[in-house]
């Protein structure tokens, strides 16, 4: 029996070689077929998001382009402000986007009624709640809110509200 255990550990220099080269042979494959897999893979998701991509981009030009004639912008002057805090300021400068081009003197006339609105809500505000990116989003949302109040129309007036400057002190 011990001649027989021998006998089969025992393996000849040939073998060897062989079992190496069907272990390198096997390996390669696998690279290959991988290589081949991944490649062809990422040449269809970019050709599928390649065609999507300029679908959409069309599509957001001829919707831009027909925007684009409704909406304006409309400034109002800066406003510098003391917040809720002792000794913090906060200076800002923002425009609204109006739905239509033909209510922006409806808007002119209200400017007054808005700048107390915004006055108002601003300086109510502490610099922590508006100083972060979330505090921002809260405060135009709060805005928008109060400055379609004021319109008093059917629908709203106000699309959007950029600021153009933010600083705080």
């Amino acid at each position: 029996m011990a001649e027989e255990k021998d006998e089969l550990q025992v393996e000849t220099p040939e073998e060897k070689d062989s079992k190496k080269k069907l272990g390198n042979k096997k390996l390669i494959i696998i690279i290959v077929a991988a290589s081949v897999v991944l490649g062809a893979g990422g040449f269809a998701g970019y050709k599928l998001l390649a065609s999507k991509g300029n679908g959409n981009a069309e599509h957001s030009e001829q919707k831009k382009g027909t925007e684009n004639s409704k909406t304006a912008i409309v400034a109002l002057d800066p406003f510098v402000l003391n917040l809720s805090e002792h000794g913090r300021y906060l200076k800002i400068t923002l425009q609204f986007e109006i739905t239509d081009k033909n209510i922006e003197e409806t808007v002119k006339e209200k400017t007054p009624q808005l700048r107390d609105t915004i006055i108002t809500l601003v300086s109510s505000k502490s610099l922590n709640s508006i100083s972060s990116p979330e505090g921002k989003f809260q405060l135009k949302d709060e805005i928008l809110f109060r400055a379609n109040q004021i319109m008093g129309m059917e629908k709203e007036a106000f699309k959007n509200l950029y600021f153009t400057e933010f600083v705080m002190q």
